[in-house]
């Protein structure tokens, strides 16, 4: 093995990183039309703050991120950590915080509002992989390897419960136990934080309301056509009535007065119903070429801290994709969870192109073998 020369990121996953952030900026505009039948203003500010902050801002980050050496972030991988638990706290700060769907997770400053956890996330995976590539062989003990991680997800659950927001901390786990699993640690460790993660995720289930009607409806999409179960019902309307090859790109007629927030986290369904069975399967080849050219990057870092966060920000990125795409077509509960790099969300769409950034520059770094 030796580390390439070329020092050029990997051309094909930014293709890939372009061509979803592409198909994605169209069906944004195509689903957000059922904005527009309703409130011509929540159009255009939806418009502007998808335009401008997401997608340029977004561009610029993954330009700077895939520009600065990767091994820098580990150097302020605490103080990033402390700034987003920080930034996390606003929320509840009653001149800060903004409620929305009766959840508290977006900071308010007037001009703009963005959602914390969504730093936090790309925080968390930069301070897990600073931390197991520093411990290295220890991470295989309970002091350095499972206690730290259950302590910081504890703190992290403690913050993030209360707003409530499970979706993301529920890919930060998955992000961290994958991370925790890639250094190598004993299987008997990997089945326990399974089991946790179960045992933590049934006591959720049960004691949270809104968590327990989303359970139910998984089980039974019958059970309330009209409450908890009606976007369900309608996404998969929406899915079917899409056919093999879609009604035609703009044409759903789904995301007229049927689809909660069509341009959100529902926009998979405008996909399929415009697109088809063809297009959807495109869309999901797409994301699935997207983790694994990630994780050829992650297996050919120099060090153990560029494969970490790699690993970390490959998972952090698709896992939610599938979670959004599964619970769009049934087999998953419904999360809210956006759709990476196509849903609604400034902050979102910016914060996951630099993270894509940084997986860009790991990538210059990569090793290649030699014959």
């Amino acid at each position: 093995m030796k580390e390439y020369a070329g020092k050029k990121v990997d051309r094909f996953l930014l293709s890939t990183i372009l061509l979803l952030t592409g198909i994605g900026l169209i069906f944004f505009i195509s689903a957000s039309l059922g904005v527009l039948a309703k409130s011509e203003t929540k159009f255009y500010n939806i418009l502007f703050t998808q335009l401008a902050v997401g997608l340029v801002g977004g561009m610029i980050a993954l330009y700077v991120t895939a520009r600065i050496n990767y091994k820098i972030w580990r150097t302020y991988a605490f103080l990033f950590l402390f700034v987003a638990l920080g930034l996390s706290l606003l929320v509840f700060v009653p001149s800060l915080g903004m409620a929305h769907g009766g959840a508290t997770r977006w900071v308010s400053l007037g001009f703009i509002s963005f959602q914390p956890a969504e730093f936090l996330k790309i925080a968390f995976v930069i301070y897990f992989a600073s931390w197991l590539s520093s411990v290295r062989e220890k991470a295989d003990s309970f002091k350095y390897g499972l206690l730290p991680f259950i302590v910081l997800m504890g703190v992290i659950a403690a913050i993030l419960l209360r707003q409530p927001d499970t979706k993301s901390l529920m890919l930060m786990f998955a992000a961290g136990a994958s991370m925790y699993f890639m250094t190598g640690v004993n299987i008997k460790k990997i089945l326990l934080i399974a089991g946790i993660a179960c045992a933590g995720f049934i006591i959720l289930a049960f004691s949270t309301p809104y968590l327990r009607d989303r359970v139910t409806t998984f089980l039974n999409p019958n059970s309330d056509p009209r409450g908890s179960s009606y976007q369900i019902k309608q996404a998969l309307i929406a899915v079917g009535s899409g056919g093999i090859t879609g009604k035609g790109i703009g044409q759903s007629v789904q995301k007229f007065s049927y689809l909660p927030e069509p341009q959100g986290d529902s926009i998979f369904a405008v996909i399929s119903e415009e697109t088809g069975f063809v297009g959807s399967v495109i869309v999901v080849l797409l994301y699935a070429v997207f983790a694994m050219r990630g994780m050829r990057i992650a297996s050919r870092a120099p060090d153990s801290f560029g494969r970490l966060l790699a690993v970390g920000l490959v998972i952090l990125l698709t896992a939610q994709s599938f979670l959004n795409i599964g619970a769009i077509i049934g087999i998953f509960p419904l999360t809210g969870v956006p759709l990476v790099f196509m849903s609604q969300g400034g902050t979102s769409l910016m914060i996951s192109l630099a993270a894509a950034g940084m997986l860009l520059n790991i990538s210059r770094f990569q090793k290649k073998r030699t014959v």
